[in-house]
């Protein structure tokens, strides 16, 4: 018989209205680096995506301990964020204030700001 596997994986969601700047690709640069910093994340890699001006920016951050993406439509004020953080010392909750402080969203979707806890099924 195999032993279950956990994983300790946390996937939050969250979307971001009334953001004022969603076309800034060094500021989601900057957002997606210091959310991975506060969560206790390290970035191998990072790739943003910009489709033209005053058009949105897709990024992703490849993290030892998962990722982070973001998608963004400035002409509705609205990102959508998605944060896999594997460990229990990594913090998405943290990582999400910070993208918070970058983007400044004037609400977050209360129905979908929320944690997912993966890996946590038995293997038969």
């Amino acid at each position: 018989m195999i032993p279950p596997i956990t994983y300790d994986g946390r996937h939050l969601l969250a979307d971001l209205y009334g953001c004022p700047v969603l076309d800034d690709v060094a500021l989601i640069d900057a957002a997606l680096r210091g959310a991975a910093d506060s969560a206790g994340a390290t970035v191998i890699g990072l790739h943003l995506h910009h489709f033209g001006e005053g058009q949105g920016v897709t990024g992703v951050a490849l993290l030892a301990e998962s990722h982070m993406s973001i998608h963004t439509w400035p002409e509705h004020g609205y990102a959508a964020v998605d944060i896999f953080l594997c460990g229990a010392r990594h913090d998405p909750a943290a990582a999400l204030h910070v993208l918070c402080r970058y983007l400044s969203p004037a609400r977050i979707s209360q129905n979908l700001a929320r944690k997912i806890q993966r890996g946590l099924a038995d293997v038969a």
